[in-house]
């Protein structure tokens, strides 16, 4: 006798509920456990910022919550002032307090470069020109930019343009020179008999200003007149008169102090 086949049975399409469930159950407890520690990390952060408030005697005159001392006010200090960090020059040398470096070579291509820049900028390239020789670098401030004819003090419309020379060049201790020069077109008033006095003392006015406006060591910085006894150019020319009436403001070198008197 045959044995009865048990009927099919069919297939179970709802299992996917379970995994589903399991899923949700999971996502659940979470969002659970994030949103406690949501909770209690805002909480802790109140407590801070109130004992920060009491610490400093700050009082917030709306809060209802008990004080918590969670930074204790005797723990806060006074902080130990801060040394001075040691300033750094444009060479790359280091220099503390008022000390300054002496400028070399290579800071000398640098002022250069930085005033030459500006003079663009400013549009007065006529009025300066700046050479690099074994002496140092030498800053030729001619007459038309800075002084009158015939006048020995500085054109307050030239101040700016001064200034900005000055703020680089006192950077360092470099000795500076201020030399004075003129044409040899003779002049005889009763303020200068000679082009000697007209030179010297625009070399000197120049060197008044530098003491009183910027931080230069006296006993680094003199002025002198020339004159017209050493001319850049040819007198016998306008062109060449105007290169020569100067006062040449010179920052020397290492060989250039070797060689004053």
């Amino acid at each position: 006798m045959a044995l009865k086949k048990e009927p099919e049975k069919h297939a179970n399409h709802e299992r996917w509920l379970v995994s589903y469930a399991d899923f949700i159950t999971l996502l659940f407890a979470v969002f659970v456990v994030l949103y406690a520690m949501g909770q209690s990390d805002k909480k802790k952060v109140e407590e801070v910022m109130q004992s920060l408030q009491q610490s400093f005697g700050m009082t917030n005159a709306g809060a209802t919550s008990p004080k918590v001392n969670v930074i204790p006010s005797k723990a806060m200090t006074v902080i130990p002032a801060i040394k001075p960090e040691v300033s750094i020059t444009p060479s790359g040398r280091q220099r503390s307090g008022t000390g300054k470096s002496r400028a070399e070579e290579k800071d000398f291509r640098q002022i250069k470069a930085t005033v030459e820049a500006y003079l663009v900028k400013q549009g007065a390239q006529n009025k300066v020109t700046l050479e690099i020789t074994r002496r140092g670098l030498i800053v030729s401030l001619k007459e038309a930019g800075f002084f009158n004819s015939g006048q020995a003090y500085i054109k307050p419309e030239a101040y700016e343009l001064i200034n900005t020379i000055a703020e680089v060049m006192t950077q360092y201790n470099n000795p500076l020179r201020l030399e004075g020069h003129t044409d040899n077109v003779p002049i005889s008033t009763a303020q200068f008999p000679s082009n000697w006095e007209l030179s010297t003392a625009r070399a000197t006015n120049a060197l008044k200003y530098l003491l009183k406006n910027y931080d230069v060591d006296s006993d680094k910085i003199s002025a002198t007149g020339y004159g017209e006894f050493r001319p850049l150019a040819d007198n016998a020319t306008a062109e060449g008169r105007a290169k020569n009436r100067r006062v040449d403001l010179v920052m020397l070198s290492n060989d250039g102090v070797r060689g004053e008197p």
